[in-house]
């Protein structure tokens, strides 16, 4: 009986915390070059993330972007929950929806020049994680239910993926905008259904849009 009450315990202390969109330095990759200057902005979908912008970005000189292909950063190993045809899947529909929004904003270019941003982004982070406890859930009832489906490894599972994004001066390499940010994806439905690159498309979409809202501070005149 011991052993039981312990198990449903860990269970219900997993669950307790909820999923924050809010970027710790404690998982920062290390693939910018600098976080010191990084501070709590909100994009113009409402969302909080970690960005800087140099002045410089703001000078009228930019007409192009370049995109460098995205990365994984750290390299991420498939895993039977998240397989490679999953990984290769998120870097191409990344790309795909970056050069789709930052089209809109300024002409695409083949490679970094004069007068163009170069955009280097990297995931930096994709796990599936355990739903925390909705609030209706802390009944006493439904909070051993709610034990009892962790314990038994059917509730559903957060998808979250992580990103950071170098924006750079295509002459000098000069970095002048950094992002990072993470966010939440579909839920799957237990501890062992496969996430698949559709589960992350509305993070990846919102990340591509919020982006190229940045980028249109370098149209503006000085």
């Amino acid at each position: 009986m011991r052993s039981r009450h312990a198990l449903l315990l860990a269970a219900l202390l997993s669950v307790s915390a909820c999923s924050s969109q809010k970027v710790v330095p404690e998982m920062y990759s290390g693939f910018l070059d600098d976080y010191s200057l990084l501070k709590e902005q909100r994009t113009s979908s409402g969302q909080t993330i970690l960005s800087w912008v140099s002045p410089a970005l703001a000078n009228g000189r930019y007409t192009r972007v370049y995109l460098a292909p995205s990365q994984f950063y750290p390299k991420i190993e498939p895993t039977g929950r998240i397989p490679q045809s999953t990984l290769s899947g998120m870097t191409r529909y990344y790309d795909a929806a970056l050069r789709q929004e930052l089209g809109k904003t300024l002409a695409l270019a083949a490679g970094p020049g004069p007068n163009t941003l170069v955009v280097r982004p990297a995931i930096t982070r994709v796990t599936a994680s355990t739903q925390g406890l909705r609030y209706y859930e802390w009944l006493p009832v439904t909070l051993v239910a709610a034990g009892v489906s962790t314990a038994a490894g059917i509730r559903d599972q957060d998808t979250e993926i992580a990103t950071e994004v170098s924006i750079e001066d295509g002459s000098t390499g000069e970095v002048v905008a950094k992002v990072v940010r993470k966010g939440t994806g579909a839920a799957l439905d237990n501890d062992r259904q496969v996430m698949t690159v559709d589960h992350l498309k509305g993070v990846l979409d919102g990340w591509a849009s919020d982006l190229s809202q940045t980028c249109i501070a370098s149209r503006k005149l000085k």
